[in-house]
């Protein structure tokens, strides 16, 4: 974590106490997040991080800002003071108030908190274990950011005790849904798959831009996933905020291939809309 830190509307030092107990959504994980890349000062996607962190507010009734500009302008404050022009940064929304424990004197609604680090260095491919029944895709809160994160951690340590980077989650039915933070995609010849909503998955920001970019030679679509298809697939790659594509090399219990070009074409297809994006937001063109 770099050296300030946001809390509302101050920057501070980042070892601050600037949060209270009675603030529920602190021990509830009643709030929503989002991780942000920023690539040369630019806050990359933030009008789809704000959508999406907007909708999961909205259903969770998180008391939310009415205007994207009002967070933009204060994550943009934070980015400067850190000097993260290229770096990740992660905000969170807390709801303050609810139930019997409230704490008093708690005037606002929510609180805004936001940190900036260094880029993750994650290697050049990732070795995935598997979970069964770890995403419940009929539940209305399915595919929701929120700060009840605690299951995909625990997960993720696991699989790190285990000599995994990952775990691919399966759902009740037993169809691949998507890793603990990353989203899942695999090729099969010109096309590649990766699951749809309906299968529980986090409608991750790197996924849906895939999902629209052109990469020639493939196409990119959703379709239900078997762990059978991921062994007949060419190749199969993750995908997220801080990884942008990283190829899969090993997912335990399966035989799978590494071959094929659709990581590197689809990436370079991401690639580009990331430099167009940039371009435009520096030079005043909104989205």
């Amino acid at each position: 974590m770099h050296r300030y830190l946001l809390h509302n509307d101050d920057i501070l030092e980042a070892g601050s106490v600037c949060l209270q107990p009675g603030q529920v959504g602190l021990f509830t994980g009643w709030g929503v997040f989002s991780t942000i890349r920023v690539y040369d000062g630019v806050l990359f996607a933030f009008d789809r991080h704000w959508a999406r962190m907007e909708r999961d507010a909205k259903l969770f009734r998180v008391p939310f800002p009415p205007e994207p500009a009002w967070l933009e302008s204060r994550l943009q404050k934070l980015v400067e003071a850190n000097a993260a022009h290229n770096g990740t940064l992660r905000v969170f929304l807390v709801r303050n108030k609810g139930g019997i424990w409230e704490g008093p004197g708690i005037a606002r609604d929510f609180d805004v908190a936001a940190f900036t680090t260094d880029v993750k260095d994650w290697g050049g491919s990732v070795r995935l274990g598997l979970i069964r029944n770890a995403r419940y895709a009929a539940s209305p809160f399915a595919g929701t950011k929120i700060l009840s994160w605690s299951d995909n951690l625990t997960w993720f340590e696991a699989a790190h005790e285990r000599g995994f980077d990952e775990v691919v989650l399966l759902n009740e039915r037993g169809e691949v849904s998507e890793c603990t933070s990353a989203n899942i995609f695999a090729a099969f010849g010109g096309r590649v798959l990766t699951p749809p909503l309906s299968s529980g998955c986090l409608p991750g920001i790197t996924r849906d831009i895939v999902l629209g970019c052109r990469a020639p030679g493939y196409t990119v679509e959703e379709g239900t996933l078997m762990p059978a298809d991921l062994e007949r697939a060419d190749q199969v790659f993750i995908t997220s905020t801080t990884r942008e594509l990283l190829p899969v090399r090993e997912i335990e219990g399966l035989k799978i291939r590494t071959g094929g070009g659709a990581r590197d074409a689809v990436q370079a297809a991401l690639s580009a809309f990331v430099e167009r994006y940039v371009a435009e937001r520096r030079q005043g063109v909104i989205r």
